[in-house]
């Protein structure tokens, strides 16, 4: 036994475990890229370091930067945290998903770390806090939880720390590092800022239920009340509260008595709405006619309804209604609302409202009465003293951001060739009818998510002419639609409109969002990432994989890029009119453009 034992010694000692070396990293990214997939991880051929993204030194990997390469799934152990050398490590703006790698900690000489723009949830793991040597680290815009550990503390050379856009909890603890760049804004943090970080400004801290520097001061706790005090304040409370209700109850049984005595709808909420031969309105509500002759209806509570596409609903019950919301913008907060018996609609709550009421009720009747097969048209409206409302059909399909930027996982049918032209053609012909109207008419908020989809995915443009209703100081920070012009003083126009369709055509030929992070000081929009990458690399990089299986639709595809960088070009002269966008579209896709017909497992509502 003794025997055997002193072998082993000696061939511990004379034959030791082998180093880390290339074939170990080989080994590591090869398992990496089994677990992962991405358009640029095509890595073959025996020479490592000529691999795209990855840098050596002294025969170890160094640097691994994938970032915006369409990566999907999770990260499993022994694969990034086998790559014992790395300085550089770059993942952001991927859709990756799962815990962050715990094993990272044994990148020991790790330096920057950029992970933002994904999908990770869970918590920050305690290997993140071995890293001594880090001296910049994003892990924004992701899904991570728990709390914002004090282990952050341990990495001495931090000087940037991005953590704004997630889900974390907790207060912020004092971590005595000597930060200059720090952000955890859009948490669910709470509690006092610490001293050693009220040197940065308050859109460091946003977002959060968060006191003191830079935001409001903290209230004051120190004053202890007395018993009696207490006691006073506590009966005090009992009486208001009884009076209150006292005051609620009588106010609702008068408000049942009104209520009873005016007209009640009984129109079946899934039938349009019958005007009658000469307008005359219904249940008692009579009909009027705008300057621009359209059909009103306007019942009791000031709901007004244009024409006769929609049902008629009680204002009551719209408020009463669950929803949904599908999105916040520059004008407002958007809602899907069900009302009556399953009808479903979209209600725009417009805040920062600009014109006075006689103008608003003017240019809302006007909008209305713009009809066109590519339109969503506003179907109700109202002005109140605290609510302004627009309201819209719901569609099924949703609009285009969900289509392309949703869930892509395996379930999902290809968005095919055919039908991303009549998504765009559809669209070019919505806005030319706008434009039409006159030099000044313009949308103003042209995006992937204002444009909605029928079952036969044509193209609605929604939402516009009401950014003109509201007060707009400047341009939407990091939206990627504005145009350059308009971004010192937020400005409307039709060359505008031009640029922000042209970003909408490359958001069908990249499926990639209009603005994202190309490192912590710079967010670089849509239209220069496809210029970079088609002069580093070449045009076929730019495209979405989707369209790579199509076949005979390169020449169209190159076409409609083409066009679409003509739209966004940085000067307004050069632009095309959406009059001859259309024509352009229309002469590239031609007559190949067939009716469109829904897979069961692409009609999702994706609102």
């Amino acid at each position: 036994m003794y025997s055997h034992l002193f072998t082993l010694l000696l061939l511990f000692f004379y034959f030791p475990p082998a180093k880390p070396d290339l074939s170990s990293d080989r080994a590591a990214l090869l398992a990496f890229r089994d677990s992962v997939r991405g358009s640029t991880l095509i890595w073959n051929g025996t020479d490592t370091c000529s691999w795209e993204g990855i840098q050596c030194d002294a025969d170890r990997v160094t640097s691994l930067r994938l970032p915006a390469d369409d990566l999907t799934g999770n990260i499993p152990p022994n694969t990034l945290g086998n790559l014992t050398q790395l300085r550089d490590l770059s993942l952001r703006g991927n859709s990756l998903t799962g815990n962050l790698p715990s094993d990272l900690g044994s990148c020991t000489q790790l330096q920057r770390l950029f992970l933002q723009d994904n999908q990770f949830s869970g918590q920050i793991p305690a290997g993140l806090f071995l890293l001594n040597n880090l001296v910049r680290l994003d892990l924004s815009r992701n899904n991570l939880s728990g709390e914002i550990s004090q282990g952050f503390g341990n990495l001495t050379k931090l000087r940037t720390l991005y953590l704004e856009r997630n889900q974390l909890s907790g207060s912020i603890p004092d971590l005595n590092l000597e930060l200059r760049d720090f952000n955890v804004s859009y948490n669910r943090l709470s509690g006092s800022i610490p001293k050693g970080l009220r040197n940065f400004g308050s859109d460091a801290f946003q977002g959060n239920s968060l006191c003191g520097s830079p935001l409001a001061s903290c209230p004051d706790s120190g004053n202890k009340l007395s018993g009696g005090a207490i006691a006073g304040i506590v009966i005090a409370s009992v009486i208001g509260l009884v009076l209150i209700i006292i005051v609620v109850l009588i106010f609702f049984r008068k408000y049942r008595r009104t209520t009873r005595s005016g007209p009640e709808f009984e129109i079946p909420s899934n039938q349009p709405v019958d005007m009658g031969e000469n307008g005359g309105g219904i249940n008692g509500f009579p009909a009027e006619k705008a300057a621009n002759g359209v059909e009103k209806i306007r019942n009791a509570n000031g709901l007004v309804f244009l024409g006769n596409g929609l049902s008629v609903f009680d204002l009551e019950e719209l408020l009463r209604a669950s929803a949904e919301v599908l999105g916040k913008g520059t004008c407002g907060t958007t809602y899907k609302a069900m009302v009556g018996e399953g009808v479903e609609v979209v209600v725009k709550r417009l805040r920062n409202i600009c014109v006075y009421e006689r103008e608003f009720l003017e240019e809302v009747a006007r909008l209305g009465g713009m009809v066109h097969e590519n339109l969503a048209s506003i179907r109700a409206y109202y002005y109140g003293r605290d609510e302004k409302l627009l309201i819209y059909d719901c569609l099924p399909m949703g609009n285009l951001s969900s289509l392309l930027h949703g869930d892509r996982g395996a379930w999902r049918a290809p968005l095919s060739w055919e039908v991303r032209g009549r998504i765009a053609l559809g669209a070019a012909r919505g806005i030319k009818y706008l434009h039409s109207h006159g030099p000044n008419v313009s949308h103003g908020n042209i995006k992937s998510s204002n444009i909605l989809l029928t079952n036969s995915c044509d193209a609605l443009v929604t939402e516009f002419g009401i950014v003109q209703l509201v007060s707009v100081t400047s341009a939407p920070k990091h939206s990627g639609y504005c145009a350059p012009e308009t971004r010192g003083s937020y400005t409307v126009s039709q060359k505008a409109d031009v640029y922000s369709f042209g970003v909408v055509l490359l958001e069908l030929l990249t499926a990639k969002a209009p603005t994202y992070a190309l490192s912590n000081e710079e967010e670089m929009e849509l239209p220069r990432w496809v210029e970079s990458v088609v002069e580093e690399r070449g045009t076929i990089d730019v495209f979405d994989l989707e369209l790579l299986r199509y076949d005979n639709i390169e020449e169209q595809v190159v076409q409609l890029l083409h066009l679409a960088l003509l739209c966004t070009s940085k000067h307004p002269k050069r632009r095309p009119s959406m009059a001859e966008v259309t024509r352009q579209i229309e002469l590239i896709f031609g007559s190949g453009l067939p009716e469109y017909e829904p897979q069961p497992n692409q009609i999702e509502d994706g609102s």
